[in-house]
């Protein structure tokens, strides 16, 4: 038996069959809270309460930085502006954060996510105070998780530049590559040239994707000392089956619970050694 067509393989093709199935568990949670905020700040905008939550959350520089209120470099992240605003961004998460919480594991991809959405408020920061962006930017509300999903979107680019994605609109497929310097050059000709007067979200997507190239380039960044590369992966690939020796099974017990690990916590989190294993393992069975 190969390490293809071990249970922990055999659960992920499983998994791709259905609608909600390839979701990972912190993707739901963002999901849920992102989308539960919104429809929970329309009831309460719609009572007595005077302040609601997406006023008392938002990022502004005044409050955020200048009063201290640093808690808004977090909570602005699931504070969202209209409908379409929300499920714009639940689109980006669904389609786009199982694919990194897998590569770095769930606590890792949430340290990840959430450092790129406070890169996005860092950022749209530091072009206002150095005049890129309008001073009267200073009470200006920042809301939404876009620049923690341009960092998962660029994350995708960085470990798989050549995957082919199929747009909704426009309806045109391309590469992670093209998609990310698609969506960077946008950002930039916004704020450069004032298009569409979203100067301000945009400065947020590019700290977002700024800080997510950097964390997923260089993963030890986020504590992982020693680990490859994303450019190192390989494939592993099914072999022919064969008779196994006591060696070949003590391998494939090693190599089980290396599976489990990466199955638990992402391919970064295993060490040089682990790493070795499931190597020469691949490539022994390539071999047969």
């Amino acid at each position: 038996m190969g390490i293809a067509d071990r249970d922990y393989y055999r659960n992920v093709r499983r998994q791709s069959g259905g609608f909600f199935s390839q979701l990972t568990p912190v993707v739901k949670w963002l999901l849920i809270l992102n989308l539960g905020i919104y429809f929970l700040d329309i009831i309460l905008a719609g009572s007595a309460v005077q302040k609601p939550i997406r006023e008392l959350g938002a990022f502004t520089i005044q409050s955020g930085i200048f009063e201290g209120q640093i808690w808004e470099f977090l909570t602005f992240q699931f504070m969202h502006g209209s409908l379409g605003h929300v499920i714009f961004n639940s689109l980006g998460i669904f389609f786009f954060g199982p694919w990194m919480e897998r590569w770095w594991g769930s606590v890792k991809f949430t340290v990840y996510y959430l450092l790129c959405g406070i890169a996005g408020a860092v950022f749209f920061s530091l072009l206002t105070f150095v005049g890129i962006l309008p001073r009267t930017d200073l009470a200006t509300g920042l809301v939404g998780a876009s620049a923690g999903i341009y960092g998962i979107l660029i994350g995708v680019a960085v470990i798989a530049p050549n995957l082919r994605v199929q747009l909704l609109l426009p309806p045109v497929e391309l590469s992670m590559r093209q998609l990310a310097i698609g969506l960077i050059l946008i950002s930039v000709g916004s704020i450069a040239l004032k298009w569409g007067g979203n100067e301000g979200g945009e400065a947020g997507h590019l700290g977002g994707a700024i800080l997510g190239f950097f964390l997923t380039r260089f993963p030890q960044l986020l504590g992982n000392k020693g680990a490859d590369s994303p450019g190192k992966s390989k494939i592993i690939t099914s072999p022919k089956l064969r008779p196994r020796t006591q060696i070949d099974m003590e391998q494939e017990s090693q190599v089980d619970l290396i599976l489990d690990k990466i199955s638990k916590d992402g391919f970064q989190s295993l060490t040089k050694e682990e790493k070795e294993i499931l190597h020469k393992a691949a490539n022994s069975s390539s071999k047969k």
